[in-house]
């Protein structure tokens, strides 16, 4: 039976699109597989890592009739890419083998059947829909996706609190170091508040799949499960339990000292700093005082860096800590061009936030050097 017969370009897509959950190593080996299920010409493709599951469907030609199967995902991705894009390609089955043919080749793969493949068991009692564009969302994901923690035993860190209340999408991420938080406008109001931790798979995943422009992204959150619709594709995830730190009493309300500095000059700056700070320690030197930022690093070869920024400030003169990586971060992650920055004094947290982006807030805690 054929299954599909299609250009290269259409298949690859289809794949791609839900391949980026499949682990390599996995305990259970029909989760390196992806699970095609065909109906007539349209066959839908859909992988899970039993916490994630992700499902699109595609118009590829075929036979007509109905089949269910599975195939390692990875394997047929590198046989098409390495095809040429406009090649046409047919895909058939018999017994319990898929065999793959595009002009002069042909790859015969090993099959596991679809009954055995784990689909992830929805929730039936999802809250409301809401959407925003897709790139609203990546926007976001992409301002505070840095400051997520990896593998802390605080297992409610490593992952991104999303939340949905009245006409504003608030996406916040610490890891107990620094917090970085970023707002949107929805298009209509939720009538309930909706609170969730998404994992860091799932924001990292999120981030790769969602696309720089105006087409919605559709959400819906469950106790226990975010579900999520765009461009065809259908996303389902399992949400950290857990409580959040409260993001609002560690955002500092009355920094007396502030100044608007341009975004690129500093970040060049701190990247050059950064060359010269110690392995392990990564800590810079932040002097501020009327006129001047100044910006100092060394080692442990004595080493020295030294960088110096005109600045309009008229403050207390205040010299402070930082890991200058949390600086670079922030800096990197965004595009615009102007910064500010306000201190209390050395011990203080400060706070980055960005004139031309009232919904963003990024808190940093000194470090002693």
């Amino acid at each position: 039976m054929i299954v599909l017969k299609a250009a290269q370009a259409s298949l690859l897509n289809a794949l791609q699109a839900v391949a980026g959950i499949v682990e390599r190593r996995h305990t259970l080996p029909i989760l390196a597989n992806v699970l095609m299920r065909k109906n007539g010409s349209s066959v839908e493709f859909t992988t899970s890592d039993l916490e994630i599951q992700v499902r699109t469907t595609a118009e590829l030609g075929g036979d007509a009739g109905t089949l269910a199967t599975t195939v390692g995902a990875r394997k047929l991705i590198d046989i098409l890419k390495s095809l040429p894009a406009d090649q046409v390609v047919t895909l058939s089955s018999s017994q319990n083998k898929l065999t793959l043919a595009g002009g002069k080749s042909r790859f015969t793969l090993q099959t596991l059947p679809a009954d055995d493949f784990p689909l992830v068991n929805e929730s039936v009692d999802f809250g409301p829909t809401f959407s925003v564009p897709q790139k609203t969302l990546k926007g976001l994901i992409n301002q505070v996706h840095f400051a997520m923690a990896v593998h802390d035993i605080r297992y409610y860190l490593n992952g991104i609190l999303f939340i949905a209340e009245g006409k504003t999408l608030t996406l916040v991420a610490t890891d107990g170091h620094r917090l970085a938080m970023a707002q949107a406008q929805l298009e209509a109001e939720v009538p309930s508040k909706q609170e969730v931790i998404l994992p860091r798979k799932t924001v990292l995943e999120l981030q790769r799949l969602l696309q720089d422009d105006e087409a919605a992204i559709e959400m819906r959150f469950a106790n226990n499960q975010a579900k999520f619709q765009f461009a065809g594709l259908e996303f389902v995830t399992k949400l950290v339990e857990g409580k959040f730190p409260d993001y609002n009493r560690v955002i500092p309300k009355n920094h007396k000292n502030a100044v608007v500095l341009g975004r690129a000059p500093l970040l060049a700056s701190l990247q050059r700093a950064a060359i010269l700070t110690s392995e392990k320690f990564k800590g810079v030197r932040v002097n501020i005082e009327p006129g001047v930022l100044k910006i100092a690093s060394s080692n442990a070869e004595q080493e020295e860096a030294k960088e110096e920024i005109e600045v309009d400030y008229n403050g207390d003169p205040i010299e402070i800590g930082f890991n200058v990586t949390y600086l670079i971060d922030v800096l990197a992650n965004s595009s615009l061009e102007m910064v500010k920055l306000e201190l209390q004094d050395s011990a203080a947290s400060a706070l980055f936030s960005l004139p031309e982006q009232p919904g963003f807030k990024y808190v940093v805690m000194p470090m002693r050097i």
